[in-house]
């Protein structure tokens, strides 16, 4: 009897000081797996001790555990290598000229230039270009060939009236085959980059004035 007592009591000791030592950290180091199981094996049952095939599984969840714990912390190594050199290629883009997949840019000496890809020839063109505040300033018909086509805005409204440089306009481009169907791939600009954005997972650099995914640039000029 005095031996069942001592042994209920050295499992409650135990088990509170496990609680408390789990409860101190929100993550589980391979100290505490360690000592679960040295606890274990002190506290266990002298007439139903842990099976071989138990222990061994349980051994066997601690190396994977480890295991798992060594790859995450190599992966998190190599997530802010690949984020440097992102960054650091991205920078190189600095004073170059550079064609981006986007649909807005700035107005610069009364003019912008955009560009759309089209999968097939098309057999109509139609080109609107907006404001920042989504007013249409400008609607007009464009080339329809297959590839890369370009269209450059000469900075007019409707009404014929230059506007101001320093503005950010947004090209739409609708362009249907003979069947109606729409074979427009993307828009795009074509601008000098003068800055970058890293901020954020993905640096973003700014062309023409207008920030772009350095993942949309999709050509060099020069």
């Amino acid at each position: 009897m005095t031996v069942s007592a001592t042994s209920s009591a050295t499992t409650s000791t135990t088990t509170t000081s496990s609680s408390s030592s789990t409860s101190s950290s929100s993550t589980l180091t391979s100290s505490d797996f360690l000592s679960l199981l040295v606890s274990e094996l002190q506290n266990q049952d002298p007439l139903n001790a842990t099976s071989t095939t138990d222990f061994i599984n349980q051994l066997t969840s601690y190396a994977n555990f480890s295991q798992q714990q060594s790859i995450n912390s190599n992966l998190s190594s190599l997530s802010s290598s690949f984020s440097s050199l992102v960054t650091l290629n991205s920078v190189n883009y600095i004073g170059h000229t550079v064609e981006a997949k986007t649909d807005t840019s700035t107005l610069t000496n009364g003019s912008a230039t955009f560009g759309y890809s089209l999968s097939s020839a098309a057999s109509d063109v139609s080109i609107t270009v907006k404001d920042s505040s989504g007013n249409t300033v400008y609607t007009g018909t464009g080339t329809g060939n297959a590839g890369s086509n370009s269209f450059t805005w000469d900075g007019k409204n409707s009404s014929g009236t230059q506007l101001s440089d320093g503005g950010q306009y947004t090209i739409s481009v609708t362009a249907t085959d003979s069947a109606g169907n729409s074979v427009l791939n993307y828009t795009t600009v074509t601008g000098t980059v003068t800055g970058i954005d890293t901020s954020t997972s993905t640096p973003s650099l700014t062309v023409n004035g207008v920030s772009v995914s350095a993942a949309d640039i999709i050509g060099v000029t020069s």
